[in-house]
């Protein structure tokens, strides 16, 4: 097996092209942010589901459907509002379990 001399130039340009097109390291607690993010929004959705049960009355109309759609309507809220309120769970799940890098 031959090696031709020719290629050395080009080898040293796709080594310094792969060098400096590196991506900037992940930040470590990203990923932890997204999940406390997400336990937060299982919070509220327990709390949602807890407070629907907690309804006075028997609802004359009620149905399986009516119920499968109220508890995808709870999801769905409690991920838009874990974005939106801040309640300080993840933002207390992140500095607990960061080991104080943050």
């Amino acid at each position: 097996m031959s090696f031709d001399s020719k290629l050395l130039p080009n080898l040293d340009a796709s080594r310094y092209a792969a060098d400096s097109a590196r991506l900037p390291s992940p930040d470590p607690d990203a990923d932890l942010r997204e999940v406390a993010e997400q336990f937060e929004a299982i919070f509220l959705n327990e709390f949602l589901k807890s407070a629907r049960q907690a309804k006075l009355a028997d609802d004359l109309l009620g149905s399986s459907a009516q119920t499968t759609y109220e508890e995808m309507l709870d999801r769905e809220m409690s991920e838009q509002m874990s974005g939106q309120v801040n309640l300080g769970i993840a933002d207390a799940l992140v500095r607990q379990l960061g080991g104080g890098r943050t």
